[in-house]
């Protein structure tokens, strides 16, 4: 029989504590994820349990478990807290575009290089934006995208991925980058086929452009066979062992200045038209209430990206897979 509405209901705090714990499933690491001492967090989870009149986690010496009620109305409390985001966000973005906080995602191939001429953009145009910057490799970027964590992300496309919208920015090639006075340093007419041979270095596993690499050495016709046996964890050092003559990298025409001015150790090749290359998109949830806000955003950037050595995009942006893409413009994938 239904006993009809209760007097209590649960709060924003109560649900925000329960959420964190079903997703972390251990109190501390929940308390540090949202901001909460651990004793406030076991409370609020408590009186939530209280609130609805069920357990909603069974607590041992070692772990945390959800019951099973828990693992029902867990999906139900981020639903509530999905909710209650959207309407902030709407409240914010009809209050006035350009203004609150913008967390903005950006891979690690990108943020050293682009991210000066966002952060003069944000500064000179749009003062009253709070600019937060995260730095995480793409897979994370688009799960805080659809967690909500993040607004905005800055990354290479295609992504392919449903509910996410892409705003094409820019599409810049890749260079080879060489020991000094190897034979292929300092031409500008390389055929893509000299990548299949040549001892390649390339970034760790998880890097968006590691693939792009290997896309293209598998377009060049490189053999699986033939593999990179070291890797780095960044551009940085990447271009120091390449300096250290234990092989050649690819970089991305954005970064060439940065990573290569510091060593007279390093030379350029560039490949011949057309050259391999990536594009460069932000990208946000389809239908965020902020959309608008994030397509002027995303032209404002085209202007600004000017003067760098890329080729600006001026394609409509590119919504969610509905159905089978349309052909595109060479070029690996994200």
């Amino acid at each position: 029989m239904h006993a009809g509405p209760r007097a209590r209901q649960p709060s924003l705090s109560q649900l925000r504590a329960f959420v964190a714990v079903a997703e972390q499933l251990h109190f501390r690491d929940a308390a540090a994820a949202i901001g909460m001492s651990q004793p406030a967090l076991s409370g609020a989870v408590s009186a939530l349990e209280d609130v609805l009149g069920v357990q909603l986690v069974e607590r041992t010496t070692r772990k945390v478990l959800l019951s099973p009620a828990g693992e029902r109305l867990a999906v139900r409390a981020r639903a509530v807290l999905d909710a209650v985001g959207e309407l902030v966000e709407e409240a914010e973005a009809v209050r006035a575009p350009f203004t609150g906080v913008l967390r903005l995602g950006v891979i690690p191939t990108v943020a050293p290089y682009l991210l000066p001429t966002v952060l003069r953009l944000v500064h000179e145009r749009y003062p009253d934006l709070d600019l937060q910057v995260h730095e995480e490799q793409t897979s994370s970027l688009l799960d805080g995208l659809a967690a909500g964590r993040l607004d905005l992300l800055l990354l290479a496309v295609p992504l392919g991925r449903p509910g996410v919208t892409e705003l094409p920015l820019f599409d810049e090639d890749f260079v080879l980058v060489a020991p000094r006075g190897h034979e292929l340093a300092d031409r500008h007419d390389l055929p893509r086929d000299v990548l299949r041979e040549l001892p390649l270095l390339l970034l760790d596993e998880g890097h968006c452009l590691r693939d792009q690499a290997l896309d293209i050495c598998r377009e060049a016709g490189r053999g699986e066979g033939v593999a990179a046996t070291t890797t780095a964890a960044g551009l940085s050092t990447l271009v120091q062992l390449v300096a250290g003559g234990l092989g050649v990298t690819l970089l991305p025409r954005t970064a060439v200045t940065v990573e290569t001015g510091r060593d007279e150790q390093l030379e350029t090749g560039y490949f011949a038209d057309p050259a391999p290359s990536r594009r460069i998109a932000l990208a946000m949830r389809t239908g965020a209430a902020r959309g608008g806000e994030f397509e002027a955003f995303a032209g404002a950037l085209r202007d600004a990206v000017g003067s760098l050595p890329v080729r600006v995009a001026g394609d409509p942006p590119v919504r969610e897979p509905s159905a089978p893409p349309a052909p595109r413009r060479p070029g690996p994938a994200a």
